[in-house]
């Protein structure tokens, strides 16, 4: 199970984000942790400056912007 965080203070695009990997992981049939990580300290914390990050097992995989469906989809 691969554990993901999306980092973002709770806009637009990190809904996006999240709801995104959400769809991807279930049409794959993948078990998932999802977390929405909005505190910005923590962010930080990752060293990411532009939101929606996308952390997954604890490794920054994406920063800034809605990540394309392809991207996603090689996550897993």
């Amino acid at each position: 199970m691969k554990n993901i965080k999306v980092l973002g203070p709770g806009c637009a695009n990190c809904k996006n984000t999240h709801a995104l990997i959400e769809t991807v992981a279930k049409a794959k049939q993948i078990e998932i942790q999802l977390e929405k990580i909005e505190d910005l300290q923590a962010i930080m914390s990752y060293g990411v400056m532009s939101t929606p990050g996308v952390v997954i097992d604890g490794k920054v995989v994406h920063a800034g912007g809605v990540p394309p469906r392809a991207k996603v989809e090689g996550w897993f």
